[in-house]
């Protein structure tokens, strides 16, 4: 049986895409202009059902050879997974040559934090409205605490405790962790909860709209960086940045990983030595100074 040329598959291959999946014209288009990719690197087309696992192989390490990126080769390899998946769907082959494939691993881009004169400038705003007040309590409590953002925006009333110097937050995978809340975010809560309580709110969510109704992820994301550009910060400002300044600035003073790992509500250690960006002098420098055996002898 004669095979289906490449051009006839790809067309089908797209309204599977369009049509089934619903995936967006943008990311149709980045999988077919990945395919074409793909099909320019051959020395003579080849049908897609022919190719072999080593075939594919080769094709990603000319990728490779021509200097992409491990994120471009990641998105070109999807692609071509999404095709093999949608043939062996459709009966048009019977093994899947890319099941084996994996894209190289990519560097993750380390999160930038905001230095401390930064913070003191972005939270020191004129409260002159209640939406001010408001924001300005959310970046304290952000940079006091360094909350992710789902934590702070599930906050309720009754998750402070000790005239609000202490907060119990839901982290990831449902654990639940105590934190402390330091003075400067205490005096904003307290401003802000003395007008939340005039307004008729929908719950006991923390920080609400003026109609209410509790603040969505989205709101607090434009909050921020509409505060960052009018105290006329040269970067964006979103709660990961301040999440990450927090566990910055508190190894930075104390050197006590462990303690920022519990602080942050990390799991894994590493996650907490790659999300702080610990360098290797500060990592020595932590180790000479305080393991037993590596501390030098004073003469």
């Amino acid at each position: 049986m004669a095979q289906p040329d490449n051009t006839k598959i790809e067309q089908d291959f797209e309204r599977y895409l369009r049509s089934e999946r619903r995936l967006s014209p943008y990311t149709c288009r980045n999988y077919l202009r990945e395919l074409t990719r793909f099909k320019a690197l051959q020395t003579e087309e080849q049908h897609w059902q022919a190719l072999s696992p080593d075939d594919l192989q080769s094709l990603l390490a000319k990728l490779h050879r021509q200097g992409l990126s491990p994120r471009s080769i990641a998105l070109s390899l999807s692609s071509i997974k999404q095709l093999y998946q949608f043939l062996l769907r459709e009966g048009k082959i019977n093994t899947d040559p890319s099941v084996l494939l994996r894209a190289p691993k990519q560097n993750k881009p380390l999160p930038k934090n905001l230095d401390v004169d930064s913070i003191q400038h972005l939270v020191d705003i004129n409260p002159d409205d209640p939406l001010a007040v408001r924001d300005k309590a959310i970046m304290e409590l952000f940079y006091s605490s360094g909350l992710r953002l789902a934590e702070l925006a599930a906050l309720n009333t009754s998750d402070f405790s000790d005239q609000l110097k202490q907060v119990t937050v839901m982290g990831k995978g449902g654990k639940m962790r105590m934190l402390p809340v330091g003075s400067k975010a205490v005096d904003a809560l307290q401003d802000w909860l003395d007008i939340r309580s005039t307004i008729n709110t929908l719950d006991s969510a923390v920080f609400v709209t003026q109609k209410g109704k509790r603040l969505s992820h989205r709101s607090i994301q434009t909050r921020l960086n509409k505060w960052a550009q009018q105290q006329g910060l040269s970067s964006k400002v979103h709660p990961h940045k301040l999440r990450h300044s927090f566990a910055t600035h508190m190894l930075e003073a104390s050197a006590d990983l462990r303690a920022v790992q519990e602080l942050l509500g990390h799991a894994d250690l590493s996650t907490t030595q790659i999300y702080t960006s610990l360098d290797f002098q500060h990592l020595a420098k932590v180790y000479d100074g305080a393991h037993p055996r590596a501390k030098r002898k004073e003469k």
